[in-house]
């Protein structure tokens, strides 16, 4: 079972390079010819630009070989500068062409990894959201997602063209200036290039840690930002601001170690680069001396070696981004390889509701090893009936809608809707058949109609408004200016407990499921707006198969039958006078209640 997902980090070569496998065949997308073809016209794009940025030098060389001929003719030497310049600008212009070709292919690969995560995530189980922290969750996925175009660009356009570009470059000094330049231009390549990757896996250490703190300071804003009133609540402005200003010192503090270790890469790189750029010269400009080499040729070599210099510049930038990016994505294909703790079984059906019997034959059930919540429960509810569930706090009551959901699987014994287990019916067509009003209601930042057609997705408006109706909300909404489209703010903070949970039954009413769960739905509403939703749940449970989970014990009298849970188990069932009559646990609550009623009705 997925509890998270693993905190434990793969080595640096062997996760860098795993992530790599998994990332290069997004460069040739399967099943999309147009976007392989994009790809082909890209790559012999490259190969024109290269050529292009080759010849360019020659051109250069000629020009100044024209220049120091005497009495040399200005038409020519023009007509050279001329063939410069247009080199040197369809270089470009190709560049700019295989960009706008190839962005497609980048945006389709992101698209594509970002569908994928997203569906994955909304996959897995309660647990592992319960178990991460929502601001990590969505960098990660941020990260990842943005990491995929600018990897596709920087290996098939920077790296591959860089190393096309100085094979060209050491066919040309081999044929020009002899094996010993290019022999000491592949050394210096060579010593660059192995100098940028030490210096470079030493910063991504520090970049990790640098990751991580980042990642900490966003929890904290989130989670800071979610309980607003919490803290308000606590007058912890200061202590939120105290936490954050932490997560954000030690975010600078890792900052500054990755700038300042920047600068060393930096810095040796020049160093390597001017020697080599300087040594190069001077041996060109001593064959000059000897009458072997022209005055173009010193230009030449020169051209051709900061040209060289740019994308070699770059490819430490390049590089250093390129792990980035697989630290990046190796988060985001941690996320993807986190199993779904809940799978439907080989060769699930459909679940088909005739009637909407539910029973639970001795369901066992712990959320995690040696603490076991449920221990044997066992109960019937015919088609059209309602149960309430009543008893202590932590005595599994809410964890009987989670299992009813499929949240979580029993550990024993099953869960069957008209005679079948729902642990072998798809999970799409169970949840299609019930439906819920939770006890915190949590509405998206959107508008009450939206949240309210939420229950269904084909609703049009004249549903949307008699589902209103039915939950008695439609008075309320219509007085509002905007009405259906007044903003409902982030959790539906702008509406108060009472209408949160109206609009919760509107939207379950658009449903219409044969089976209904009532999870506390009136336990956090003062008394007066209790009764008047229980009147609503009431007229909403004729004729559907109710489990009612109950705090406030008044609520539940008129349920057909009632359960008693005490210690994850069935302690006493019956109807509200059978129980009462007992004189158990149901009768001493009931009692308690009853004198916590009298107290609160004398106060008022």
């Amino acid at each position: 079972m997925a509890r998270g997902s693993s905190s434990s980090k793969p080595s640096e070569d062997g996760g860098s390079l795993k992530t790599l496998w998994r990332f290069l065949p997004m460069l040739w997308p399967r099943g999309e010819p147009a976007l392989k073809a994009r790809v082909v016209i890209a790559v012999l794009l490259v190969l024109a630009s290269k050529a292009a940025v080759l010849t360019v030098p020659f051109a250069y060389k000629a020009i100044i070989d024209g220049m120091a001929v005497e009495n040399a003719a200005f038409t020519i030497v023009a007509g050279t500068v001329a063939g410069y310049a247009v080199l040197y600008v369809l270089s470009t212009l190709v560049d700019q062409l295989r960009n706008a070709i190839f962005e497609r292919v980048g945006q389709n690969a992101a698209r594509k990894l970002a569908q994928r995560l997203f569906r994955h995530i909304h996959r897995l189980s309660l647990r592992f959201h319960l178990e991460r922290r929502t601001g990590s969750l969505t960098r990660i996925v941020e990260r990842g997602t943005k990491s995929i175009d600018s990897m596709l660009y920087f290996v098939l356009f920077n790296i591959a063209p860089t190393f096309i570009e100085l094979a060209g470059i050491c066919i040309i000094f081999t044929v020009q200036f002899g094996w010993g330049l290019t022999a000491a231009t592949l050394v210096m390549v060579a010593l660059y290039i192995v100098f940028t990757r030490m210096v470079t896996e030493w910063r991504v250490a520090i970049r990790r840690e640098m990751n991580e703190v980042d990642q900490q300071a966003a929890q904290r804003a989130v989670d800071s930002l979610l309980n607003y009133e919490t803290v308000k609540y606590f007058g912890a402005e200061e202590r939120e601001a105290r936490r954050y200003d932490k997560a954000i010192t030690d975010y600078t503090n890792a900052a500054v170690k990755t700038e300042t270790s920047l600068a060393w890469l930096n810095a040796g790189q020049a160093i390597i680069t001017t020697i080599m750029l300087g040594g190069a010269m001077a041996y060109t400009v001593y064959g000059w001396s000897t009458g072997r080499f022209t005055p173009g040729d010193v230009v030449l070599v020169n051209s051709l070696l900061l040209q060289l210099f740019r994308p070699l510049n770059m490819l430490g930038w390049v590089y250093r981004s390129i792990k980035q990016g697989l630290i990046d994505m190796e988060k985001m294909f941690e996320l993807l390889d986190t199993p779904a703790e809940i799978e439907d079984a080989p060769g699930a059906k459909p679940l088909v509701v005739d009637d909407g019997d539910v029973a639970f034959e001795n369901v066992r059930f712990s959320y995690e090893d040696g603490r076991e919540i449920l221990k044997g429960v066992s109960f019937t509810i015919p088609a059209g009936t309602s149960l309430a569930v009543v008893g202590p706090s932590g005595a599994g009551k809410s964890t009987l809608a989670r299992l009813m959901y499929r949240f979580y699987d029993v550990s024993e014994g099953r869960i069957c809707i008209d005679g079948q287990d729902i642990a072998g019916v798809t999970q799409e067509s169970l949840r299609e058949v019930i439906g819920i009003v939770p006890q915190d209601t949590v509405l998206f930042n959107d508008t009450i109609g939206y949240n309210i057609a939420y229950g269904r997705e084909d609703a049009d408006q004249g549903a949307v408004r008699e589902a209103a109706k039915g939950a008695s909300i439609d008075g309320f909404i219509e007085i509002l200016p905007d009405k259906y489209d007044t903003k409902v703010g982030e959790r539906g903070l702008k509406l108060s407990g009472g209408e949160k949970q109206r609009v919760a039954i509107a939207r379950t009413l658009l449903k219409d499921p044969p089976i209904l769960i009532l999870d506390e739905a009136t336990s956090a509403l003062d008394s007066r707006t209790e009764e008047a939703i229980q009147d609503t749940l009431s007229h909403v449970m004729k004729k559907r198969t109710s489990i009612v989970i109950a705090h406030r014990l008044s609520t539940i009298v008129g349920a057909d039958q009632i359960v008693v849970l005490d210690d994850g188990k069935v302690a006493e069932s019956g109807t509200h006078d059978a129980l009462m009559a007992q004189g158990g646990i149901y009768a001493e609550l009931w009692t308690r209640q009853a004198a916590e009623r009298e107290l609160e009705q004398a106060a008022e």
